[in-house]
């Protein structure tokens, strides 16, 4: 093993998890759904960020700067990303909860497929992880990383996103979490959905100027 690993080790996991606590698209996705489903109706979603994560992962360990040439492949990833969290972020604003509803809603979870699906493309269409995954496994570990000290920071990170998000769904679903959302429910489910949007539209702009 490397006499550097481990404290290349240590930075990556730092960097990695401070990255994990910024908001992004997968966070509002599964607030949203975590609040109206808890975590019967979420816990697909958690599976399928992760996987999703891990497959960026697993491109990176396998030599996906190669295929970070290719302009034309992240552009149709930013693209189909865009109309995807723009589409989500529409669906959560247009059937918002209200507060009387809500043991109602949660009787009419999502099945435990569907929500791996949208969890998996909510992670496979945000190209920055693909980048961001890229960097650390790259910049961080350096040239000397052996496949197996890959594989371990690996599996190290797709495990802290699920674990992460299982508690992140854990606590919207606790009896006085859910109590206290009552009342503004339908109002955080149409800010997730808006800032969901708002992702999506700053991606088309950067098109556009």
């Amino acid at each position: 093993m490397s006499v550097l690993f481990p404290s290349a080790f240590v930075a990556l996991a730092l960097s990695h998890f401070v990255a994990l606590l910024s908001p992004g698209p997968d966070f509002f996705l599964l607030t949203g759904y975590a609040i109206r489903y808890r975590l019967r109706g979420s816990l697909g979603l958690c599976i399928g960020i992760a996987a999703g994560n891990g497959l960026y992962i697993l491109l990176a360990i396998l030599g996906w700067s190669a295929l970070r040439q290719l302009s034309q492949l992240f552009t149709v990833i930013e693209l189909a990303g865009a109309a995807y969290l723009l589409w989500i972020g529409v669906q959560l604003i247009r059937y918002a909860t209200p507060s009387l509803e809500l043991d109602n809603v949660q009787g009419h979870c999502p099945s435990l497929p569907q929500q791996v699906l949208l969890g998996l493309g909510s992670s496979l269409l945000n190209p920055k992880n693909a980048l961001f995954y890229l960097s650390l496994m790259t910049a961080l570990l350096g040239p000397q990383v052996t496949l197996l000290q890959q594989t371990a920071c690996g599996i190290w990170m797709v495990t802290v996103v699920l674990v992460w998000d299982l508690l992140v769904v854990k606590l919207i679903s606790l009896p006085h979490t859910q109590r206290y959302l009552q009342r503004y429910i339908g109002g955080i489910e149409r800010i997730a959905g808006g800032v969901l949007i708002g992702f999506g539209s700053w991606i088309l702009w950067r098109f556009v100027v």
